[in-house]
């Protein structure tokens, strides 16, 4: 009788937890479907001219980047690890302000100063102290990323680590600018 009475509770935890798991899936495939598009658009922005968008090193960028989230989402598989670095983009708005700013002559504007301070902040929490955590979750929990399927595996090994270097590379130079940036304005007052 008691097993009977809990049976619809059992039931209806079971969908509830169904309908959890199937909306995150549904936002972990809307967020690389929206990720990708994305990526194209950026990408035939930059390739449409180039290079004074950006060089070899953003193709690079964008190309490892949906290769990435392209496999994660047909493998389904790593996509933790996906949505980690995609929370990374985050900083891309700040970027994009950046340029437009500059290409308006607004270099001396206290909105491109605190652009600036705002991407760097931005850029050492998604972009450098993230990829710290990435790589350390990754080695604590390597026995369960070696059961990823063999490209995956070698690409998850590879791929974040090339992004990593060209993130610290793109922060030196963000780290370069924001402190010319600051002496122009410190002594332009």
């Amino acid at each position: 009788m008691a097993a009977a009475l809990s049976f619809p509770c059992a039931l209806d935890t079971a969908t509830k937890q169904f309908h959890l798991l199937s909306s995150v899936l549904s936002g972990i495939i809307a967020c690389g479907i929206i990720s990708i598009g994305y990526f194209l658009s950026d990408l035939a922005m930059i390739l449409f001219h180039f290079p004074a968008l950006g060089g070899m090193e953003y193709l690079l960028h964008h190309g490892l980047s949906m290769f990435s989230i392209i496999l994660a989402l047909l493998s389904g598989q790593a996509q933790i690890y996906i949505l980690m670095v995609l929370f990374s983009e985050i900083t891309t708005p700040f970027v994009n302000l950046r340029w437009y700013l500059d290409v308006a002559g607004q270099k001396s504007s206290k909105l491109y100063i605190w652009n600036g301070v705002l991407l760097f902040m931005g850029w050492l929490v998604a972009r450098i102290l993230l990829f710290i955590f990435f790589f350390s979750h990754m080695f604590i929990h390597f026995d369960q990323v070696k059961q990823i399927f063999p490209l995956g595996f070698y690409s998850i090994l590879v791929i974040p680590g090339t992004l990593a270097v060209m993130n610290v590379l793109w922060f030196w130079k963000i780290v370069k600018g924001l402190m010319k940036t600051l002496s122009k304005a410190r002594h332009g007052q």
